[in-house]
């Protein structure tokens, strides 16, 4: 399978860069912005407007403001891609539902099977605790992340409320709150400091009892690893827009 990665020279793009070579994967080209001629593993440019190769599989741990040169890129040469760059806009995502009608995108807030997991199983105690129960989402990041709360934390949030309705309402942080907490209420909770790679717990809380759900990652091979399941998943799939939880599903039977 031929690949290209967005986002190559950064954390994560390195991950996938070890991952895919051991996967046997071929990478045709890497793109970063911040490369400036220095020596690689792998082929690079600097703009997705410079890849002249062809590919199977489009792998960005890039920017989301990168999206539009890569839609470009991917829909013009019929390439797959599995976007893992959290921070669209409502304009970005509209974009890439539209570009799905043409080619294969699989797009995920996480490329951890074990998140995917755990999105199934909170959707599934959402439903069966439903109104007896308070939800709180608390995630933990490295001081170097950008966005806030955590594309992760707004999928949990998302499970919840595809389970409790579109009547639940989001309260990020409690500042200055003067009134006591409704069923309504998800709390969605950040939480900045030091190396930590990622740590997402969902709570639900009861009359006496109380369930905590929590996915702890311990390094970011873990997410590479996920980004190539989740290439070799998408290969070859019609267009359409897909997430990880049908890589799961997949590999569940």
């Amino acid at each position: 399978m031929k690949i290209i990665i967005g986002g190559a020279m950064g954390r994560m793009g390195r991950e996938v860069t070890a991952a895919a070579l051991n996967a046997g994967m071929e990478i045709v080209c890497g793109v970063d912005i911040m490369y400036s001629g220095q020596p690689m593993d792998i082929p690079m440019v600097t703009g997705f407007d410079l890849v002249e190769e062809n590919a199977d599989v489009l792998i960005d741990f890039s920017r989301a403001d990168s999206l539009p040169e890569i839609l470009t890129l991917a829909t013009s040469k019929g390439i797959a891609s599995v976007l893992c760059t959290t921070g669209y806009t409502d304009v970005e995502v509209a974009r890439i539902n539209e570009a799905s009608q043409r080619i294969a995108i699989l797009r995920s807030a996480n490329m951890s099977l074990g998140v995917n997991l755990m999105e199934e199983l909170v959707a599934i105690a959402s439903r069966a605790l439903a109104d007896d129960f308070d939800v709180e989402i608390i995630e933990k990041h490295h001081r170097m992340k950008l966005d806030s709360p955590s594309g992760t934390a707004l999928m949990f949030y998302d499970a919840v409320r595809g389970e409790k309705g579109k009547d639940t309402e989001p309260i990020y942080g409690r500042y200055g709150r003067t009134h006591k907490r409704t069923s309504r209420e998800i709390g969605v909770h950040a939480v900045r400091g030091g190396t930590v790679t990622g740590e997402h717990e969902v709570g639900f809380y009861g009359n006496g009892e109380q369930i905590i759900l929590t996915h702890r990652a311990e390094n970011r091979a873990l997410f590479a690893q996920g980004a190539i399941k989740a290439a070799s998943f998408l290969s070859g799939k019609p267009a359409g827009l897909y997430s990880m939880r049908n890589v799961v599903k997949e590999i569940l039977g």
